[in-house]
């Protein structure tokens, strides 16, 4: 009876182990799915931002025209008033210049009109 228990443990040890060989083979299994799916889902989203730049690039392109437009429209027109103010100055200058210039010499001393009405 002793040789009949002793081939019924070994028989358990041996289920045991093999137990255990399925228990460690079912764990590593996950554990490489859990790291599959960690790298598939870094990927989807790296894929999934690399799509909302490219359509916000787009959507800068065409919405920044308008802007670099309108841009250019106020440039033109400042470089227009510009050469009118230069053309202007030039016409206008040396009237301008005389005029100061006799008005500082050409003095001509009149009484304020309080001190006129006190006299």
């Amino acid at each position: 009876m002793s040789a009949q228990n002793s081939a019924g443990i070994q028989t358990l040890l041996d289920a045991e182990r093999e137990a255990q060989k399925i228990v460690q083979q079912a764990r590593e299994y996950r554990t490489k799915r859990i790291r599959d799916a960690k790298s598939e889902a870094q990927k989807e989203i790296e894929d999934y931002r690399k799509q909302k730049e490219e359509e916000f690039k787009k959507f800068e392109a065409e919405h920044s025209s308008g802007y670099k437009k309108a841009e250019e429209e106020a440039n033109k027109e400042a470089e227009v008033k510009l050469e009118e103010i230069k053309k202007s100055g030039k016409a206008k200058g040396p009237k301008v210049v005389e005029d100061l210039i006799h008005a500082l010499v050409d003095v001509k001393p009149e009484a304020s009109e309080k001190i006129i009405v006190k006299a």
